[in-house]
């Protein structure tokens, strides 16, 4: 008889088991950087809050490093469900949303303090979301990130505007880029990040520009060595979660979803700018030439007649974006 409630004892602790088992989900987690990026600072702050909202319910799992694929091809599988959550730079979501360009207007953005603050901006990140639900299909705005702010590299040092002048240089696809880096007189050359490194290393490209972590864990160091600090647009990203997987949520999965993706927009964004502090003094240190005296007055002299304008041609959303980060002291 004994042996016997040891048996049904042990069968019910299994069944638990096997119950709790099938009641912890995973879900994947895109990014196109490699770790030790902002991407993978906002990857671990989203799923260790909602490892614990959840009581270990919902576990994240990371892809970094392109592993599925670079940041347009992630956005359309975020859009057809087949990767449940990704961080995607702001100006390659403008290729599903051109509006969410507005986040790539030069020196739209002050300094540092002004990023961090605009991007935990409740009102922004409502702004943010609303666009893409009314502009895009298939996926939602949760939380709002940045890896810093951009500069351009190159074999060549950037001192101001005019020494772009005839310059090929690697941007991202948007309108802004497209009308920007000509207004400084530059000719602009559209790739997707993974072919970036070769690019410059060939001379297909003269010049690239991101944000100096980027730069350092891409290496691209090696074949662009001079970095020069022009900080001409912030390096914002939007976390997605796919319309499917947030369809099939409860309503307490989906609270459990939005807390931890607030980690990301009220945290990340200042993690970020110390690693891009890090990485400039390792860069130092390894002999890479950094200029740190660009005169940006001869660039915002070129850009500044360009926010309303560029925002205007936008859209109402991206108008409207712009006013709310220009009125955030």
């Amino acid at each position: 008889m004994f042996g016997l409630v040891l048996v049904l004892a042990a069968s019910a602790l299994l069944f638990a088991a096997d119950a709790n088992a099938q009641d912890v989900k995973h879900y994947r987690f895109a990014y196109d950087q490699p770790r030790n990026t902002g991407y993978s600072v906002a990857g671990d702050l989203f799923a260790d809050k909602l490892k614990e909202l959840s009581k270990g319910s919902m576990i994240i799992d990371q892809y970094p490093g392109a592993q599925l694929g670079q940041e347009p091809q992630l956005l359309q599988l975020v859009k057809a469900g087949d990767i449940d959550f990704a961080i995607i730079s702001s100006a390659n979501t403008a290729t599903i949303s051109p509006q969410a360009g507005v986040m790539s207007l030069h020196f739209l953005f002050r300094d540092e303090a002004h990023v961090i603050k605009a991007m935990a901006d409740p009102r922004v990140f409502d702004a943010l979301r609303t666009m893409i639900d009314e502009t895009a299909q298939g996926l939602h705005v949760i939380g709002t990130g940045s890896q810093g702010v951009r500069h351009i590299y190159g074999k060549k040092e950037i001192h101001n505007v005019g020494d772009l002048k005839g310059m090929k240089i690697r941007v991202q696809a948007t309108a802004t880029e497209d009308t920007m880096f000509p207004a400084y007189g530059a000719q602009t050359v559209h790739m997707p990040f993974g072919s970036v490194y070769t690019s410059l290393q060939t001379g297909v490209v003269e010049a690239a520009e991101n944000g100096i972590n980027v730069y350092l864990v891409n290496k691209h160091y090696e074949v662009a060595p001079v970095l020069s600090l022009t900080e001409h647009e912030a390096n914002n990203a939007l976390v997605f979660i796919s319309d499917r997987l947030w369809q099939n949520l409860s309503a307490e999965q989906k609270q459990w979803v939005m807390t931890a993706a607030n980690e990301i927009s009220t945290k990340e964004s200042a993690r970020a700018f110390e690693l891009e502090r890090t990485a400039a003094a390792k860069l130092k240190s390894m002999g890479v030439k950094v200029v740190d005296d660009v005169d940006k007055k001869s660039f915002t002299a070129v850009a500044d007649p360009y926010l309303d304008k560029l925002a205007g041609e936008l859209g109402p959303h991206a108008l409207k974006i712009k006013d709310l980060i220009r009125s955030i002291d």
